[in-house]
């Protein structure tokens, strides 16, 4: 990673942080690469029921925290069930994906180093309010062929095999 500007500190909230819509989530920024030198980011999300991404895996490690609802993730061919109080450690390369089975989830969810959030900051849309995105809202409004450019640049990468999780559910 390129070295970047020494962090300082700083403080933001989940009410005043930049928020986003993308992939029917509400992610606010906490903590992006800029902010902490490139070492970590930080985003706090409210997602929907059933919500989540297909297989796939970071060049960075990526954890969660979940503070209410109820998520099931697939890891290493492993599944497992997280509710509120969770940790969630997916070390970097390990294939992955996830599905929120509660009615909603609100998590944290951070990623070392950081580089990811660089996804729903220059593909997301601004969030016009703290909410869930209305449903007419495009998954990914920056474009399906910027968001594989962005991916291949920032080491996050698609896997193309069965997930149980989505079952005859149409893949976004």
């Amino acid at each position: 990673m390129n070295e970047r500007a020494k962090a300082t500190p700083y403080v933001d909230t989940v009410e005043q942080g930049p928020a986003y819509w993308m992939v029917g989530i509400l992610w606010v920024m906490l903590a992006t690469g800029e902010q902490t030198g490139g070492g970590y980011s930080l985003m706090w999300e409210l997602c929907p029921r059933g919500s989540g991404p297909g297989p796939h895996y970071h060049d960075q490690d990526e954890q969660f925290f979940i503070i209410d609802g109820e998520i099931t993730y697939r890891a290493d061919g492993k599944e497992l069930k997280a509710g509120p109080g969770s940790f969630v450690l997916i070390p970097r390369g390990t294939v992955h994906s996830f599905r929120v089975d509660s009615e909603t989830a609100t998590l944290l969810n951070s990623y070392t180093p950081a580089g990811f959030e660089r996804t729903i900051t220059e593909l997301g849309e601004r969030a016009q309010a703290r909410t869930i995105p209305p449903a007419d809202r495009p998954a990914i409004p920056g474009g399906i062929d910027n968001a594989m450019a962005l991916f291949r640049e920032i080491g996050m990468h698609l896997v193309q095999e069965p997930d149980p999780l989505r079952e005859g559910r149409d893949e976004v």
